[in-house]
Protein backbone atom coordinates (compact mmCIF):
# COMPACT_ATOMS: atom_id res chain seq x y z
CA UNK A 1 0.00 0.00 0.00
CA UNK A 2 1.48 3.55 -0.72
CA UNK A 3 1.87 5.83 1.77
CA UNK A 4 -0.76 8.20 0.80
CA UNK A 5 -3.53 5.78 0.79
CA UNK A 6 -2.02 3.83 3.93
CA UNK A 7 -2.18 7.46 6.00
CA UNK A 8 -5.90 8.27 4.97
CA UNK A 9 -6.71 4.94 5.83
CA UNK A 10 -5.09 5.61 9.16
CA UNK A 11 -6.77 9.10 9.40
CA UNK A 12 -9.93 7.46 9.32
CA UNK A 13 -9.65 5.41 12.71
CA UNK A 14 -9.18 8.82 14.82
CA UNK A 15 -12.52 8.58 16.59
CA UNK A 16 -13.58 11.53 18.73
CA UNK A 17 -15.53 9.58 21.00
CA UNK A 18 -13.38 7.88 22.22
CA UNK A 19 -10.90 10.32 22.72
CA UNK A 20 -13.87 11.71 24.39
CA UNK A 21 -14.52 8.69 26.84
CA UNK A 22 -10.81 9.24 27.97
CA UNK A 23 -11.12 12.73 28.21
CA UNK A 24 -14.32 12.14 30.70
CA UNK A 25 -12.69 9.35 32.60
CA UNK A 26 -9.70 11.08 33.38
CA UNK A 27 -11.39 14.59 34.43
CA UNK A 28 -14.64 13.93 35.53
CA UNK A 29 -15.68 10.54 36.60
CA UNK A 30 -14.29 8.15 38.11
CA UNK A 31 -11.45 10.31 38.27
CA UNK A 32 -12.10 14.18 39.45
CA UNK A 33 -8.26 14.92 38.54
CA UNK A 34 -4.67 13.62 38.93
CA UNK A 35 -2.83 14.20 41.23
CA UNK A 36 -0.30 12.29 43.90
CA UNK A 37 -2.04 13.76 46.62
CA UNK A 38 -5.49 13.09 46.68
CA UNK A 39 -7.37 9.36 46.38
CA UNK A 40 -11.12 9.05 45.63
CA UNK A 41 -12.83 7.90 49.11
CA UNK A 42 -12.81 4.37 48.65
CA UNK A 43 -10.28 3.72 46.25
CA UNK A 44 -7.16 2.27 46.83
CA UNK A 45 -4.71 4.49 44.90
CA UNK A 46 -4.18 7.98 44.40
CA UNK A 47 -5.77 9.20 41.13
CA UNK A 48 -2.13 9.88 39.21
CA UNK A 49 -1.83 5.69 40.07
CA UNK A 50 -5.03 5.13 38.72
CA UNK A 51 -4.29 7.28 35.73
CA UNK A 52 -1.22 5.47 35.47
CA UNK A 53 -3.30 2.15 35.15
CA UNK A 54 -5.61 3.01 33.30
CA UNK A 55 -2.89 4.63 30.98
CA UNK A 56 -1.15 1.11 30.65
CA UNK A 57 -4.08 -0.95 30.07
CA UNK A 58 -4.95 1.33 26.96
CA UNK A 59 -1.21 1.15 25.57
CA UNK A 60 -0.78 -2.44 26.13
CA UNK A 61 -4.79 -3.05 24.32
CA UNK A 62 -2.98 -1.30 21.70
CA UNK A 63 -0.34 -3.63 21.61
CA UNK A 64 2.11 -2.05 22.66
CA UNK A 65 5.02 -2.64 25.68
CA UNK A 66 4.71 -0.72 28.42
CA UNK A 67 7.47 0.35 30.81
CA UNK A 68 7.47 2.62 34.06
CA UNK A 69 9.85 4.77 35.33
CA UNK A 70 9.85 6.25 38.79
CA UNK A 71 10.89 9.50 39.26
CA UNK A 72 10.53 10.97 42.61
CA UNK A 73 8.47 14.62 42.78
CA UNK A 74 6.75 16.98 45.28
CA UNK A 75 3.49 18.70 44.88
CA UNK A 76 3.81 22.35 43.89
CA UNK A 77 2.22 24.67 47.16
CA UNK A 78 -0.70 27.06 46.67
CA UNK A 79 0.47 31.13 46.57
CA UNK A 80 -3.14 32.88 46.77
CA UNK A 81 -1.77 36.01 46.32
CA UNK A 82 -0.18 35.26 43.09
CA UNK A 83 -2.47 35.70 39.98
CA UNK A 84 -5.20 33.00 39.54
CA UNK A 85 -3.26 31.08 36.88
CA UNK A 86 0.36 31.01 38.35
CA UNK A 87 -0.83 30.46 42.07
CA UNK A 88 1.68 27.45 42.56
CA UNK A 89 4.64 28.20 44.50
CA UNK A 90 7.89 25.51 45.42
CA UNK A 91 7.41 22.96 47.82
CA UNK A 92 8.73 22.71 50.97
CA UNK A 93 11.96 20.60 51.96
CA UNK A 94 9.67 18.67 54.69
CA UNK A 95 6.87 18.57 51.85
CA UNK A 96 6.22 14.89 51.38
CA UNK A 97 8.32 13.30 48.65
CA UNK A 98 6.17 11.08 45.99
CA UNK A 99 7.19 8.15 42.92
CA UNK A 100 6.05 9.67 39.85
CA UNK A 101 5.91 7.31 37.38
CA UNK A 102 6.72 7.95 33.50
CA UNK A 103 5.13 5.41 31.09
CA UNK A 104 6.21 3.80 28.17
CA UNK A 105 4.77 2.27 25.32
CA UNK A 106 6.51 0.83 22.91
CA UNK A 107 6.32 -0.26 19.52
CA UNK A 108 9.88 -1.42 17.89
CA UNK A 109 10.44 -0.90 14.33
CA UNK A 110 11.58 -3.44 11.80
CA UNK A 111 14.33 -2.11 9.76
CA UNK A 112 15.46 1.39 11.84
CA UNK A 113 14.87 -0.16 15.15
CA UNK A 114 17.75 2.17 16.54
CA UNK A 115 15.79 5.55 15.10
CA UNK A 116 12.69 6.33 18.11
CA UNK A 117 9.88 9.40 17.34
CA UNK A 118 8.14 9.95 20.67
CA UNK A 119 4.85 10.89 21.09
CA UNK A 120 4.85 12.81 24.48
CA UNK A 121 1.44 14.45 26.67
CA UNK A 122 1.63 15.00 30.53
CA UNK A 123 -0.88 13.28 32.05
CA UNK A 124 -1.18 15.01 35.75
CA UNK A 125 -3.66 17.58 36.60
CA UNK A 126 -2.84 20.70 39.00
CA UNK A 127 -1.22 19.19 42.35
CA UNK A 128 -1.95 22.61 43.95
CA UNK A 129 -5.56 22.82 43.37
CA UNK A 130 -8.29 20.60 42.70
CA UNK A 131 -8.43 21.32 38.97
CA UNK A 132 -9.69 18.56 36.76
CA UNK A 133 -7.34 19.48 34.17
CA UNK A 134 -9.53 18.61 31.12
CA UNK A 135 -7.62 21.20 28.00
CA UNK A 136 -4.50 20.76 31.01
CA UNK A 137 -3.86 18.05 30.08
CA UNK A 138 -6.32 15.19 29.79
CA UNK A 139 -7.20 15.95 26.38
CA UNK A 140 -3.71 15.60 25.58
CA UNK A 141 -3.20 12.47 27.11
CA UNK A 142 -6.38 10.68 25.39
CA UNK A 143 -4.84 12.02 21.88
CA UNK A 144 -1.70 10.15 22.58
CA UNK A 145 -3.46 6.91 23.68
CA UNK A 146 -5.60 7.38 20.33
CA UNK A 147 -2.97 7.43 18.73
CA UNK A 148 -1.38 4.32 19.94
CA UNK A 149 -4.92 2.82 18.89
CA UNK A 150 -4.57 4.32 15.48
CA UNK A 151 -1.58 2.51 14.77
CA UNK A 152 -2.08 -1.14 16.81
CA UNK A 153 -2.00 -2.63 13.59
CA UNK A 154 0.75 -0.16 11.67
CA UNK A 155 4.27 -1.85 11.03
CA UNK A 156 6.36 0.83 12.09
CA UNK A 157 10.32 1.27 10.46
CA UNK A 158 11.42 3.36 13.39
CA UNK A 159 10.75 2.44 17.00
CA UNK A 160 7.90 4.70 18.45
CA UNK A 161 7.27 5.87 22.29
CA UNK A 162 3.88 6.82 23.39
CA UNK A 163 4.91 8.88 26.43
CA UNK A 164 2.58 9.87 29.17
CA UNK A 165 5.08 12.09 31.72
CA UNK A 166 3.79 14.45 34.00
CA UNK A 167 4.26 17.91 34.27
CA UNK A 168 2.17 19.84 36.98
CA UNK A 169 4.72 18.25 40.07
CA UNK A 170 7.99 18.89 40.48
CA UNK A 171 10.62 17.76 38.91
CA UNK A 172 8.72 17.60 35.43
CA UNK A 173 9.30 13.61 34.93
CA UNK A 174 9.86 14.21 31.14
CA UNK A 175 13.41 16.09 32.26
CA UNK A 176 14.05 11.99 33.56
CA UNK A 177 12.85 10.68 30.00
CA UNK A 178 15.06 12.97 28.06
CA UNK A 179 18.42 12.85 29.97
CA UNK A 180 17.67 9.08 30.66
CA UNK A 181 17.41 8.52 26.68
CA UNK A 182 20.91 11.03 26.43
CA UNK A 183 22.23 9.33 28.84
CA UNK A 184 21.39 5.64 26.67
CA UNK A 185 22.74 7.20 23.53
CA UNK A 186 18.92 6.87 22.50
CA UNK A 187 18.70 8.33 18.80
CA UNK A 188 15.31 10.00 19.27
CA UNK A 189 14.83 11.70 15.74
CA UNK A 190 11.68 13.84 16.64
CA UNK A 191 9.38 14.38 19.61
CA UNK A 192 5.57 16.00 18.88
CA UNK A 193 4.41 17.04 22.19
CA UNK A 194 0.52 17.05 22.77
CA UNK A 195 -0.31 19.73 25.74
CA UNK A 196 -4.01 21.69 25.27
CA UNK A 197 -4.57 20.23 22.02
CA UNK A 198 -7.82 22.04 20.61
CA UNK A 199 -7.66 24.67 22.96
CA UNK A 200 -8.57 28.51 22.17
CA UNK A 201 -9.94 31.58 23.74
CA UNK A 202 -14.04 30.71 24.11
CA UNK A 203 -14.85 32.76 21.09
CA UNK A 204 -12.91 31.32 18.94
CA UNK A 205 -14.47 27.85 20.06
CA UNK A 206 -17.91 29.17 19.84
CA UNK A 207 -16.63 29.99 16.36
CA UNK A 208 -16.26 26.59 15.47
CA UNK A 209 -12.59 27.45 14.73
CA UNK A 210 -10.97 24.26 14.19
CA UNK A 211 -6.06 25.31 15.47
CA UNK A 212 -3.43 24.24 15.89
CA UNK A 213 -0.42 25.78 16.51
CA UNK A 214 2.94 23.77 16.23
CA UNK A 215 5.92 25.65 18.03
CA UNK A 216 9.23 24.90 18.07
CA UNK A 217 12.91 26.07 19.30
CA UNK A 218 15.60 24.93 16.69
CA UNK A 219 16.02 24.71 13.12
CA UNK A 220 14.74 21.02 13.52
CA UNK A 221 12.25 21.56 15.23
CA UNK A 222 11.15 23.88 12.51
CA UNK A 223 11.42 20.69 9.72
CA UNK A 224 8.58 19.26 12.28
CA UNK A 225 6.52 21.94 12.20
CA UNK A 226 6.63 22.76 8.43
CA UNK A 227 5.83 18.82 8.00
CA UNK A 228 2.57 19.14 9.99
CA UNK A 229 1.55 22.01 7.60
CA UNK A 230 2.15 19.99 5.16
CA UNK A 231 0.24 16.71 6.32
CA UNK A 232 -2.83 19.18 6.97
CA UNK A 233 -3.22 20.63 3.25
CA UNK A 234 -1.98 17.59 1.60
CA UNK A 235 -4.54 15.14 3.52
CA UNK A 236 -7.81 18.37 3.80
CA UNK A 237 -7.80 17.84 7.46
CA UNK A 238 -8.96 21.28 8.09
CA UNK A 239 -6.93 22.60 10.59
CA UNK A 240 -6.10 26.24 11.01
CA UNK A 241 -2.76 25.20 11.27
CA UNK A 242 0.48 27.61 12.19
CA UNK A 243 3.83 27.61 13.06
CA UNK A 244 5.60 29.83 16.14
CA UNK A 245 9.57 29.88 16.94
CA UNK A 246 9.74 29.93 20.68
CA UNK A 247 12.53 32.20 22.41
CA UNK A 248 13.45 29.00 24.74
CA UNK A 249 12.41 25.62 25.23
CA UNK A 250 9.66 24.89 27.36
CA UNK A 251 6.94 22.11 28.32
CA UNK A 252 7.82 18.81 27.83
CA UNK A 253 9.07 18.93 24.18
CA UNK A 254 11.80 21.80 25.94
CA UNK A 255 12.83 18.93 28.16
CA UNK A 256 14.30 16.79 24.97
CA UNK A 257 15.76 20.07 23.36
CA UNK A 258 17.84 20.69 26.59
CA UNK A 259 18.86 17.25 26.63
CA UNK A 260 20.73 17.37 23.23
CA UNK A 261 17.43 16.49 20.85
CA UNK A 262 16.50 19.81 18.95
CA UNK A 263 13.88 18.02 16.76
CA UNK A 264 11.32 18.45 19.12
CA UNK A 265 7.61 20.13 18.72
CA UNK A 266 4.03 21.03 21.15
CA UNK A 267 1.28 20.97 19.08
CA UNK A 268 -1.30 23.32 21.10
CA UNK A 269 -4.54 24.59 20.42
CA UNK A 270 -3.79 28.58 20.72
CA UNK A 271 -0.19 30.37 20.89
CA UNK A 272 -0.05 32.64 23.26
CA UNK A 273 -2.72 29.95 25.08
CA UNK A 274 -5.82 31.06 25.23
CA UNK A 275 -7.75 28.83 27.89
CA UNK A 276 -9.61 31.48 30.16
CA UNK A 277 -9.67 28.33 32.68
CA UNK A 278 -6.36 27.68 32.69
CA UNK A 279 -5.13 26.17 36.24
CA UNK A 280 -8.28 26.69 37.58
CA UNK A 281 -11.23 24.56 38.99
CA UNK A 282 -12.97 25.33 35.87
CA UNK A 283 -11.02 23.33 33.43
CA UNK A 284 -13.73 20.90 33.07
CA UNK A 285 -14.14 18.47 30.48
CA UNK A 286 -17.55 19.96 29.24
CA UNK A 287 -15.84 22.60 27.51
CA UNK A 288 -12.80 20.83 25.31
CA UNK A 289 -13.38 20.58 21.64
CA UNK A 290 -12.94 17.04 21.34
CA UNK A 291 -13.19 17.72 17.68
CA UNK A 292 -10.72 19.73 17.12
CA UNK A 293 -7.96 17.55 19.15
CA UNK A 294 -9.13 14.72 16.79
CA UNK A 295 -8.11 16.85 13.89
CA UNK A 296 -4.69 17.50 15.68
CA UNK A 297 -4.10 13.99 16.42
CA UNK A 298 -4.68 13.15 12.90
CA UNK A 299 -2.02 15.46 11.54
CA UNK A 300 0.21 14.14 13.50
CA UNK A 301 -0.60 10.64 12.94
CA UNK A 302 0.53 11.91 9.31
CA UNK A 303 3.31 13.21 10.42
CA UNK A 304 4.44 10.37 11.84
CA UNK A 305 3.87 7.89 9.04
CA UNK A 306 5.53 10.28 6.84
CA UNK A 307 8.73 10.16 9.17
CA UNK A 308 8.84 6.92 9.55
CA UNK A 309 8.32 6.08 5.87
CA UNK A 310 11.29 7.87 5.01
Amino acid sequence: MDLHTTIRKLLKRVDAQRMSRDLFYLSKAPLPFRKLSYTVPGHAKNTLYETDDFVAEQLTQAGCEVRREGVQVQAFRRDPAKPVHAQYSAAKPEDPWYTAYNVYGVRTGRKHPDEIIVAIAHKDSMSWIDSPGANDNAIGTAGVLELARVFADYAFNRTVWFLLCNEEHVPWTSVTAANGAKARGDNIIAVFNSDGIGVKPADQTLAGRKTNVTAYTAPEGEQLANLMSEVNEKYHIGLEQRREKRKAPGDDDGSFVKAGYPAAVINIGSWPYGDPNYHTEGDIPELTDVANAAMTVQAIAAAIVTLDRR
